[in-house]
């Protein structure tokens, strides 16, 4: 299956963020900690170069505890901020004001210099479909400030919010690249949502998930549904159709719904904590 998604409202998103970069001094980018460079826009990169910048693995509770640090490990080698997050419960979150004064600390510096005081630090909070800004934001200002959804798109247009007096944060929508170069990339982002399920094949995604998991997580899905590995993941989506009831008139499975089950609970833990790309993986390119 082919994994592209690039609807034309995210060409509209890119020039407005790219027309409000001037204003901006921190970059906050969000990632999901289970694919935590596939999660990267690496347009992201082009578009904040020369700002201080944050990453933050959000979704860090869905994600390998033992990955999770790896992770961390990985990011700080190379000179960037990150923290682990989940933006839902709002663990972590509180960590957030230190290190946006850790990453702007020469932009302050300067500031003060100069006899500016009291001007906020200006954020731009970027990420693809998905990850959880909207929630990040809500629960970072401790108030309802922007729409949230478990789909990608909710958020359209850029917003403005004044969370203290030393912090300002502008919401923008996900958006992703035109062309994935590698395929591998896209199967993962449709793996936690990041592309729109109206456009995929659910069974076809299904069997792709099956096949990473079976490397990663074998037991995890053997547990969930009380059933052992057939040899291929077709037979392993029919499977679980069997396991759940899943089934059409007479004993025809219905494989769509077992699809949606099987992606449905990776991409809320039922699973359990899975992480599909690895540090060492990516040790080794």
């Amino acid at each position: 299956m082919n994994y592209q998604w690039y609807p034309g409202h995210m060409t509209k998103a890119k020039r407005m963020m790219e027309e409000n970069i001037k204003l901006i001094d921190l970059l906050i980018e969000l990632v999901d900690a289970r694919v935590p460079l596939a999660s990267r826009n690496p347009d992201i990169d082009t578009l904040g170069r020369g700002k201080a910048r944050i990453v933050l693995l959000n979704k860090s509770d869905l994600a390998d505890a033992a990955c999770n640090k790896q992770w961390m490990e990985y990011f700080r080698e190379k000179g960037i901020h990150v923290l682990e997050v989940n933006s839902k419960t709002g663990a972590g979150i509180r960590t957030i004001n230190q290190l946006v004064q850790e990453a702007c600390a020469q932009k302050l510096a300067r500031d003060r210099k100069r006899g500016i005081v009291n001007r906020p630090v200006r954020a731009m909070v970027v990420g693809i479909p998905n990850v959880g800004k909207s929630t990040f934001i809500n629960s970072y200002a401790g108030r309802a400030c922007t729409r949230t959804g478990n789909k990608p798109g909710v958020t359209k247009g850029k917003q403005w919010i004044r969370l203290n007096q030393n912090l300002e944060l502008l919401d923008t929508p996900g958006i992703l690249w035109p062309k994935f170069e590698d395929q591998r990339v896209g199967m993962l982002l449709a793996f936690i949502g990041s592309i729109n399920d109206e456009i995929m094949i659910m069974e076809e995604l299904a069997c792709d998930l099956l096949d990473c998991l079976r490397e990663i997580a074998p037991a995890l899905v053997e547990k969930r549904y009380q059933i052992a590995w057939e040899e291929t993941a077709p037979e392993m989506l029919e499977a679980i159709a069997r396991s759940r009831g899943c089934f059409l008139k007479g004993e025809n499975l219905d494989l769509k719904k077992a699809a949606d089950i099987l992606t449905d609970d990776f991409r809320n833990g039922r699973l359990g904590r899975i992480t599909l790309e690895r540090v060492e993986q990516e040790n080794e390119r």
